[in-house]
């Protein structure tokens, strides 16, 4: 490592791997609602956040372990549980009268149609405005499980129609 009177040390979360902040400056800069999307190997969660100067503030907030009490018995990590979950975090955040979010993935690696993208198809089709390519999109089969199990696409589905109710 090196030493000296001009070595600079970067940043903790930045040598950690865990934060970019150049991008998130430029988050922050645009002043708009950020769809904070955060996944384990277990759960996605969805937090609609607000910058302010004494730290963020969360407005709005999903998980998948909250599918659970709706009626989901397939994985909280797959591809029709983060539509659920960016399904319901959309209606929550039109709740709190936010129309317009932009999708903030952090330090996670982007794949094309993956687990992320499906979070912000949700939210698209919950009614919110996510900026967003249409090439990113996971396919509508994918979206609604059929490449997983014939009977997931009935539980996708009627739990959508849970959270129209709600």
């Amino acid at each position: 490592m090196a030493t000296g009177p001009r070595y600079k040390v970067a940043f903790r979360r930045r040598r950690e791997n865990r934060t970019d902040y150049y991008r998130r400056r430029r988050l922050l800069a645009s002043k708009e609602v950020r769809a904070v999307v955060r996944r384990s190997n277990r759960n996605i969660s969805v937090q609609f956040a607000e910058f302010g100067m004494n730290g963020d503030s969360i407005i709005a907030a999903a998980s998948t372990r909250e599918l659970k009490s709706y009626g989901w018995e397939y994985s909280c990590s797959s591809i029709p549980a983060a539509y659920l979950v960016g399904y319901m975090a959309g209606k929550r955040a039109l709740k709190e009268e936010i129309e317009y979010a932009v999708l903030d993935i952090g330090m996670q690696k982007v794949k094309h149609g993956g687990v992320l993208f499906a979070v912000a198809a949700g939210m698209c089709d919950a009614g919110l405005e996510v900026p967003h390519g249409e090439d990113v999109l996971p396919d509508e089969d994918r979206l609604l499980g059929k490449h997983i199990d014939e009977g997931i696409e009935a539980a996708v589905e009627s739990i959508k129609q849970k959270l129209e109710d709600d």
